[in-house]
């Protein structure tokens, strides 16, 4: 099998299990809403401490397992020299932050509003420390093409949450918050069981001189997974300590919930990177590369505002399935503003090229953290006034800056000549057609909205076709058309 068929098969199984599994977790949305009213607050405090997770997950790893890759695949160094000192390194801070957390247990639970429940914190923290060692043998199942393996785990990890919260809080009825972070220490503690293997058959060996090289490959790779992980959590840490009023809470299980109806956009970009980013960094090297990248940004424009505009048609029957308590739905207004958000998410993703391709990563650390600025200023200054409103506005900021300062900055750098006009173009047609829909939902019955939102759809799409997908060249039915 050539490297390129083999690259392909690999992305494919890696690409796969994370949409899926992603949209397998995506399921505990229902079932929280259902269980944890939006007046308990409970779903804030989920949203709340899984924010803090995603941040301490990077901090945990501090880059090394992007390092992992690096330095294993430089000729001159001992693989398993490699891999011990990273599990080392990685392990011996994991354990130092648990042991920080346990000692200092009760003024960290009152500085994050957990005086009262002081075990969502030390099993948060004993639960994402462990996720932090095991992110590193998971690097070297994909090191070693073991692809299938890390799959299954990764897919066994999540199917056994959703068991397990589905017997506590829909067989047993359940509705303490904290048993679903118990659930999550089991499962974490199941897949270090499942990955004895990998750690262990060696000799460990930690070469600090090792450590050191790694460690200055690995700070750059750190700022610009500190800065990203902070767009997309900031705003949910943040607003216990800006928003003043005593529903904080129940205002933030409102916005987390909702805000994961926007994570459909977020799937579908995950699955537009995958299948991107190998073509991306595979060694294309011809003169037709450029065009690649331009017309790439334009038709993930066109996919992802396609797929904009039908949550935004359905969105009323969405909400019945994806978040069954009506108690939430207040905060649907959050959803066009969220997705949008992700669409700019997605386009300062797809513009990075320039910067991976001529060795500047610094200038991704760069944008990021002037995003992460402008969100930051923006949850200030407008969250006590106008709520978890500011947090999506936030949002949609932060993101947008990023993703202008990016095109700005790569033009000097790697110029490309995107079809701006055509981006344009949809950008205003999608815009039109998403006012349409936002009209019709307010002001028809649902069975008529979905009727002309539907065929608001089928308008934009018919555009799409008629300007970029000519039905004459597609196989088999195109002979029809010509």
């Amino acid at each position: 099998m050539s490297k390129l068929a083999s690259l392909a098969k690999d992305t494919a199984i890696y690409g796969l299990s994370s949409i899926i599994g992603r949209f397998i977790n995506y399921l505990l949305v229902p079932l929280y809403t259902a269980k944890l009213s939006a007046a308990s607050g409970g779903y804030g405090v989920i949203t709340n401490m899984y924010a803090y997770t995603a941040l301490i997950l990077v901090l945990l790893t501090f880059g090394m397992e992007t390092t992992y890759f690096r330095f294993n695949n430089k000729t001159h160094e001992d693989s398993m020299r490699v891999y011990s000192t990273t599990l080392i390194s990685v392990g011996t801070v994991a354990l130092a932050f648990v042991a920080v957390v346990l000692l200092f247990l009760s003024p960290i639970s009152r500085l994050m509003g957990y005086a009262d429940h002081p075990s969502y914190v030390w099993v948060m923290a004993v639960t994402v420390a462990i996720d932090a060692f095991l992110c590193i043998p998971f690097a070297y199942l994909r090191q070693q093409k073991k692809a299938l393996k890390f799959a299954a785990l990764k897919l066994l990890n999540i199917i056994m949450s959703i068991l397990l919260n589905i017997v506590y809080f829909a067989i047993i009825g359940g509705t303490e918050v904290g048993y679903a972070f118990y659930i999550n220490l089991c499962c974490s503690a199941m897949l270090g069981v499942c990955l004895v293997r990998e750690l262990t058959g060696f000799r460990y060996v930690f070469d600090g001189a090792l450590l050191r090289r790694m460690l200055s490959y690995a700070w750059p790779i750190l700022i610009l997974g500190i800065a990203g992980i902070l767009n997309q959590t900031a705003d949910k840490m943040l607003f216990p300590y800006i928003y003043k009023q005593a529903d904080v809470m129940q205002q933030l299980g409102i916005y987390g919930a909702c805000a994961k109806v926007a994570m459909i956009m977020a799937m579908i970009t995950q699955a537009f990177r995958y299948a991107y980013e190998p073509i991306v960094f595979a060694g294309v090297k011809d003169k037709d590369q450029h065009a690649m990248y331009e017309q790439a940004m334009k038709y993930f424009i066109i996919f992802t505002l396609l797929a904009y505009l039908m949550v935004i048609a359905y969105i009323d029957v969405l909400k019945i399935f994806i978040i069954r308590n009506s108690d939430y739905w207040v905060g649907l207004q959050v959803v066009p503003i969220v997705m949008a958000a992700e669409i700019m998410m997605g386009i300062y993703s797809n513009l990075s090229i320039w910067y991976k391709v001529t060795d500047r990563t610094i200038w991704g650390a760069i944008f990021s953290g002037i995003g992460c600025a402008v969100l930051i200023a923006i949850n200030v200054i407008f969250v006590p006034r106008y709520g978890y409103m500011a947090c999506a506005w936030g949002g949609f900021a932060g993101y947008g800056v990023a993703m202008v300062v990016s095109y700005l900055v790569g033009q000097k750098y790697y110029p490309l000549n995107y079809p701006l006009k055509d981006i344009a173009l949809y950008t205003v047609l999608a815009a039109v057609a998403f006012a349409a829909m936002t009209y019709t939902n307010s002001h028809y019955s649902l069975l008529v909205a979905l009727l002309l939102n539907t065929l608001v759809v089928v308008l934009f799409l018919a555009v799409v076709v008629k300007r970029d997908f000519p039905l004459r060249h597609l196989p088999v039915i195109g002979k029809y058309f010509k």
